[in-house]
């Protein structure tokens, strides 16, 4: 059971990310988004918030309650999600500023992934928290 709980809270740690990066893409379009666009943005990597951070940070508060804050587990989820987060706000960041250079100095234009800046990583973490603390409690 717990496994599962794990599971659900990382799947809805990236599913409330993505909704808030669409409900974000509504509000700016005034509520005029094609159903193309829409999906676009609740798929798009990169913006507000981070789905890496949320999802993780879901995961890893989950795996804290379960296996215990003192855990190698835990320790090893932390680990790995700063290390996500370090990479989404630097290396995918700075390759996503340089596509988009590429993309106005080159006629063949390529799609650029979006990396993320501290603050988006640090909502969807703590969207991520959020998310871990209401599974584990709601499922015991």
């Amino acid at each position: 059971m717990e496994v599962l709980g794990s599971f659900i809270a990382f799947v809805v740690g990236w599913l409330l990310a993505q909704l808030g990066k669409l409900l974000g893409a509504i509000i700016k379009g005034r509520g005029k988004l094609k159903p193309s666009e829409a999906l676009r943005n609740f798929t798009r990597s990169g913006g507000m918030p981070s789905g890496h951070a949320a999802s993780l940070g879901a995961l890893v508060t989950y795996l804290g309650f379960w296996q215990g804050f003192d855990s190698a587990v835990f320790a090893l989820g932390v680990g790995v999600a700063l290390i996500v987060f370090y990479d989404a706000m630097n290396v995918r960041y700075a390759v996503g500023e340089m596509g988009k250079v590429l993309n106005e100095l080159t006629e063949k234009k390529m799609k650029v992934r979006e990396g993320h800046t501290l603050p988006q990583v640090m909502v969807g973490a703590l969207l991520g928290v959020a998310i871990g603390t209401g599974i584990f409690l709601l499922m015991h």
